[in-house]
């Protein structure tokens, strides 16, 4: 929904899925699309590919990161929602604007990050959605020319949240495509966590630098990609 008001609105949009067939099948739903990119986000090579994928096309006004996983194992929760968004913010070409989905959930989320690193087996969904702030507000503090933002798209009625979810899936893709592309005051700011374009609360501790420091530390340990943070 997201790629289609973007394309609506004149942007050129290239997609990403994790296999051919479910990317042939996001042209098919998108058509105006100028192309989509195929990389499993739960692997770390192909994750990396990717990104070298991405640089070959040039350098991206907007990223978003918006792929995720809710009923997985840990091990896939982790490696799709916390470390694929590290890696491809570390090593994509740096875009003017970057928006990372995340949940009201992330609320849930351990503050000390003890689960991501002890055991990543125990890492909840709630704790990848906390990463996903903690991250977005650290590559606010550390490139402040770029605009990193969070999006809490709400409960919508997907797959992933099911059919009685009670929010507006529209209002979660326009959140989306608005951090994109909008020349708003409201939108050009960074570091900052947004439910249907207003700016919503979130966890303190995702704004504390040695939470921030820990965390790009971890992810770092785990996928030998560090965080280049000038």
């Amino acid at each position: 929904m997201a790629a289609t008001l973007l394309i609506n609105q004149g942007h050129q949009v290239v997609l990403h899925a994790r296999n051919k067939e479910r990317g042939d099948y996001a042209l098919t739903k998108v058509p105006g699309a100028e192309n989509v990119l195929i990389a499993d986000l739960a692997s770390i090579a192909e994750t990396k590919k990717m990104a070298d994928d991405v640089n070959a096309m040039g350098t991206f006004d907007a990223v978003i990161h918006n792929a995720g996983v809710y009923q997985a194992s840990s091990k896939m929760i982790c490696a799709v929602n916390t470390l694929a968004p590290y890696i491809l913010t570390c090593l994509i070409q740096r875009p003017k604007r970057l928006i990372y989905l995340s949940s009201g959930m992330h609320m849930s989320g351990n503050p000390a990050l003890s689960n991501f690193e002890l055991n990543t087996s125990r890492i909840s969904y709630s704790d990848s959605k906390l990463h996903s702030v903690i991250l977005c507000m650290a590559v606010a503090r550390f490139w402040p020319t770029v605009y990193s933002n969070a999006v809490n798209p709400g409960w919508v009625p997907t797959k992933m949240g099911g059919k009685s979810a009670p929010d507006d899936l529209d209002q979660g893709a326009e959140t989306q495509a608005w951090l994109a592309t909008s020349n708003d005051a409201q939108a050009k700011v960074s570091g900052c966590y947004f439910f249907h374009k207003q700016e919503a609360r979130h966890s303190l501790a995702a704004a504390e630098h040695f939470v921030q420091d820990k965390f790009l530390a971890l992810c770092e340990q785990i996928t030998e990609i560090s965080f280049p943070k000038n």
